[in-house]
């Protein structure tokens, strides 16, 4: 089995209207074997067609600029090229908190993508509390803290999160629940 771990960035809005639906705008992944080895990593932004200009301050919060978006390819075709680099019939995808797999779970809606591949999912958020014996979640920042890890790459970028997610990860490679 192969661990897919997982980060996303997505259109937003401060405040957040109501009615707004929130775009994938960049996947960034590291794939983990068994033993805790990197074997690859993907990163790619993805081009938004319901709200296609990004807001002021999602450019600021993710340091992604419009025309990197405008030049992507559409989600379907880019969530396409992600599970041709999966390729494995055995894997599980893997994120900090669930917003990531709800956010692709809508996008996938929007698009009319299939979701059975994303069936094999866990959060790491929601148990790393219990795997180091603490009383609540806290933010991928503070666990890189208790764990010594730096933060390498910029914040709020796919795949320097999804990075940095895999030091936890591979720390305590035999600790998690699937």
């Amino acid at each position: 089995m192969n661990y897919i771990v997982f980060d996303l960035e997505a259109t937003c809005w401060n405040p957040l209207p109501k009615d707004a639906k929130q775009e994938v705008i960049e996947i960034g992944a590291v794939k983990i074997n068994q033993f805790g080895e990197i074997l690859d990593e993907f990163s790619s932004f993805v081009q938004p067609v319901i709200n296609r200009t990004l807001s002021v301050y999602c450019r600021q919060l993710t340091h992604i600029e419009q025309n990197q978006v405008d030049k992507a390819q559409i989600f379907p075709k880019v969530i396409e090229r992600w599970i041709d680099w999966i390729d494995e019939d055995s894997y599980l995808l893997l994120s900090w908190g669930s917003f990531d797999i709800k956010v692709l779970t809508k996008n996938c809606n929007y698009h009319r993508v299939p979701t059975d591949w994303l069936t094999n999912y866990a959060d790491i958020k929601a148990q790393y509390p219990k795997v180091i014996n603490i009383p609540q979640p806290t933010n991928l920042q503070r666990a890189l803290a208790i764990e010594g890890f730096k933060f390498d790459g910029e914040q709020h970028r796919a795949l320097s999160d999804a990075k940095n997610l895999a030091k936890i990860f591979v720390k305590y490679l035999g600790e998690w629940q699937y």
